[in-house]
């Protein structure tokens, strides 16, 4: 089991320095042999179970209990050693995959690839200020529009009214004079009537004397 163990750790720090797809490899080696102790512990204690259930079934049930206990300890203490390799293969892994990671963020090619970024991302920046700069010269432009257009339309509104106030005064001006005249005619009329009645009544013969009784 010993040898196991060192053979995984070989092959795991040999691996640790190639590619990517090594590094994936030792981590499947690691995870596969973490599964082979899971198993092996479900069936040690599964074995030493069943042990303890005999036990009770004999007359010196603490003796036999006492026979198992050590044994189920070295058993146990074997798996969480192999358990302690592991976690501390995948932890120097992982620092070593951060290194790598970090120096591949330093490289002259990461630098340059953060560079173009970062203009590109600047470049973008200009591009929307630009257009939100047009959108907004756009809105001002068309507002300015919309109010000459409606200062015009008030004007010819204004006009319009002005027209038809000075239709009306017209006409009311007119019936006014039409009005006087139908007055005047009235006036005359009367005038007329009265002169013509005063006429006929100064032509009227004398009413002749009443007879004298005798």
């Amino acid at each position: 089991m010993k040898k196991r163990i060192i053979s995984l750790l070989i092959s795991t720090f040999s691996l640790a320095a190639v590619s990517q797809t090594g590094d994936e490899q030792v981590f499947a080696a690691i995870a596969a042999e973490r599964t082979r102790v899971l198993a092996e512990r479900i069936v040690v204690e599964a074995r030493f179970d069943a042990l303890e259930a005999a036990c009770y079934k004999k007359f010196f049930v603490n003796n036999c209990l006492n026979d198992l206990a050590p044994q189920r300890r070295d058993v146990m203490k074997d798996l969480r050693g192999r358990e302690v390799v592991l976690n501390e293969q995948e932890r120097k892994l992982k620092a070593a995959e951060q290194l790598r990671k970090t120096e591949e963020k330093s490289s002259p090619e990461a630098l340059q690839q953060a560079a173009e970024g970062r203009a590109k991302a600047l470049e973008d920046t200009r591009a929307r200020e630009e257009q939100s700069r047009l959108k907004a010269q756009n809105r001002v432009e068309l507002q300015k529009n919309e109010g000459v257009s409606a200062a015009d339309a008030a004007k010819r509104a204004t006009s319009s009214q002005d027209k038809a106030q000075s239709r009306v005064e017209k006409q009311t001006t007119s019936a006014g004079e039409l009005q006087k005249f139908k007055d005047k005619q009235q006036e005359v009329a009367e005038r007329k009537a009265t002169r013509e009645k005063r006429l006929l009544e100064q032509k009227k013969p004398a009413a002749a004397p009443l007879p004298v009784a005798r």
